[in-house]
C-alpha cells in the first residue's frame, strides 16, 4: 500500500505517486490496483530522496543517475554471465585435454 511505503520511506504518499508517474519507481499491483512495494522498490525510493535531500538533485538528474545505475547492473549481469560462460569453457578444454 502507498501510505505504508510512504512511511517506511519517509515521503508523502503524493510525492510516491509523482515518482511513479515519472517512472522512477514502478511498484506491481494487485488486481485491485493497490500498489505492492518491494524491498527494491522502498531501496530506489530510498535512494531517490537521498539524492534530492542530500546532493541536491531534481527529477532531472535523478532520472539520469537511475538510468546510469540500472545500466551498470545490466552490464554486470552481463560480465558476470561471460565469467560463468568462459569458466565452463575452460572446464570443457581441460576435460578435453584430459581424454586427449
Amino acid at each position: 500500500m502507498i501510505s505504508v511505503a510512504a512511511e517506511l520511506v519517509g515521503m508523502h504518499p503524493q510525492t510516491l505517486r509523482i515518482y511513479e508517474n515519472k517512472g522512477l519507481v514502478s511498484p506491481k499491483r494487485t488486481r485491485g490496483n493497490t500498489r505492492l512495494y518491494s524491498e527494491a522498490d522502498l531501496e530506489r525510493l530510498r535512494l531517490i530522496q537521498r539524492l534530492t535531500t542530500e546532493l541536491g538533485l531534481n527529477l532531472a538528474g535523478v532520472e539520469v543517475v537511475l538510468r546510469l545505475e540500472d545500466e551498470l547492473r545490466r552490464a554486470h549481469e552481463r560480465l558476470e554471465r561471460l565469467d560463468r560462460q568462459m569458466r565452463e569453457e575452460i572446464q570443457n578444454v581441460h576435460k578435453q585435454y584430459r581424454r586427449d
